[in-house]
């Protein structure tokens, strides 16, 4: 219980130092507090102005409303992370810019836990204005990266993928941290910065620095033809049908209902009525099943997470060798998300607006996914293995990518990006050199068939 109010407290200052503490930044401290005590959902105005201290029509007379000051408090710590990390890139050569990168956002983290942690977590769970805001703050990071990129020389090896992306999975993996309270986090760095380095090329050879689709495989066998979706509606009157499979038919259509609801709306908007008019339901038989529209998400997000851990697991186990293992599995993976935009959104984009239950289950499926990256350290000498933070960044990373793909079209278009991400699990462990050798012989092949 200690632990929580000094987390709750370590905001309790203007955002803005060395100045008088204004109305507004006691408002935005106070929101930042309360989302970090009681998440996005519950941290509502009574809350924010409790802890700020202000009147309610003081509220008013700078926000219009929750999400108003949200955002407004996103923006304002990402401004405060942005400083950090272009006062750091400028201190270094500019072929260290992510490098640089990483330990402004660790020390960052480390120095200001509080404002981090509600960065790096809560506008995952805001909905898509919150989703706006992340990524835009993203991209502006990633800017700083790549205009001294700009600056190297084509023969200087600087790390060969999306600093975008890398910046993306950083966040992740410290999300996690910051809400466990977890201390020392500046003891990652040497970790992350020997990971990052494995993805060293020279400048000028560069093929994955950028999101560039490459030719699609053929469709995975262990891929289902047909997309996953509800099942028909039943006749009227009586149906020659079993209580249970009645049931069940209205259970996967109030789930499939929520899910594609997610996909148009966000999950935050959605209500009960919603989901039953679509699902084509009475609000008993809803109740009947779920106490609440929560219970009815992660229904889908165990679902979707089962079925993209059997295909994936079911490709990987048919390759010969490791690379192939990961090029199978890869395949499969990015093809059945492809096929089944809905159930990326649910898994990737929207689990966090569902509670802890749900990115605990995130959390779940990174450690399982990580498993499937255990060999490869018999391809590497004991005394230049990866570190074990390196398999947790890999999958962190490959989550920002689906998580980005999910959100910029209705359709994630990540079998393109099977080379990227082969390119992002292979190169610790085999080396660049090894890794764009593999893929290119995988490639040609896609190109002759």
């Amino acid at each position: 219980m200690a632990s929580r109010s000094r987390r709750a407290t370590a905001v309790n200052m203007p955002l803005q130092r060395g100045r008088q503490s204004t109305q507004r930044e006691r408002l935005l401290t106070g929101m930042i507090t309360a989302a970090n005590r009681d998440g996005y959902a519950r941290a509502n105005v009574s809350a924010v102005i409790s802890e700020a201290g202000v009147s309610r029509p003081t509220f008013y007379d700078y926000f219009a409303d929750k999400d108003d000051a949200f955002i407004a408090a996103v923006n304002e710590v990402q401004d405060r992370l942005l400083a950090a990390i272009r006062a750091g890139v400028r201190d270094e050569p500019p072929e260290l810019a992510m490098q640089a990168s990483i330990r402004a956002l660790v020390g960052f983290a480390s120095s200001e836990p509080a404002i981090a942690r509600f960065l790096v977590n809560e506008p995952m769970a805001g909905g898509p204005t919150a989703l706006d805001a992340r990524d835009r703050g993203l991209s502006a990071l990633e800017r700083v990266i790549q205009q001294r990129y700009q600056r190297v020389d084509p023969r200087t090896p600087i790390p060969d993928f999306s600093p975008r992306m890398l910046l993306g999975g950083m966040f992740r993996l410290l999300a996690s941290r910051l809400r466990r309270g977890e201390p020392s986090l500046t003891a990652l760095v040497p970790d992350l910065l020997s990971w990052v380095a494995s993805y060293e090329q020279p400048a000028g050879d560069h093929r994955w620095r950028s999101l560039k689709a490459e030719p699609s495989p053929p469709t995975s066998p262990f891929v289902p033809t047909e997309p996953l979706r509800a099942p028909d509606m039943l006749p009227p009157g009586r149906v020659r049908m079993s209580e249970e499979d009645i049931a069940e038919n209205q259970r996967q259509r109030i789930m499939f209902a929520a899910a594609r609801l997610a996909e148009d709306k966000g999950y935050a908007a959605i209500t009960i009525g919603d989901i039953t008019k679509l699902a084509r339901v009475d609000g008993r038989v809803f109740y009947s099943m779920f106490s609440d529209k929560q219970e009815a998400f992660m229904a889908v997000h165990e679902l979707g997470f089962q079925r993209v851990m059997d295909v994936t697991a079911g490709a990987f186990f048919a390759g010969s060798t490791w690379p192939e293992r990961n090029w199978e599995a890869g395949r499969a993976f990015t093809q059945f998300l492809e096929r089944n935009p809905m159930i990326a959104n649910v898994g990737f984009v929207e689990a966090y607006a569902m509670g802890s239950g749900a990115v605990q289950r995130l959390q779940d499926s990174q450690t399982a996914f990580a498993m499937l990256l255990q060999e490869g350290y018999q391809y590497v000498p004991e005394d230049a293995r990866p570190p074990r933070l390196a398999l947790e960044a890999i999958i962190a990373t490959i989550f920002e990518v689906v998580y980005q793909r999910a959100r910029s079209s209705g359709r994630p278009r990540l079998s393109g990006l099977l080379a990227h991400l082969n390119f992002l699990v292979l190169s610790p462990f085999i080396g660049p050199r090894e890794a764009n050798a593999f893929i290119e012989r995988k490639l040609k092949a896609v190109r002759i068939e």
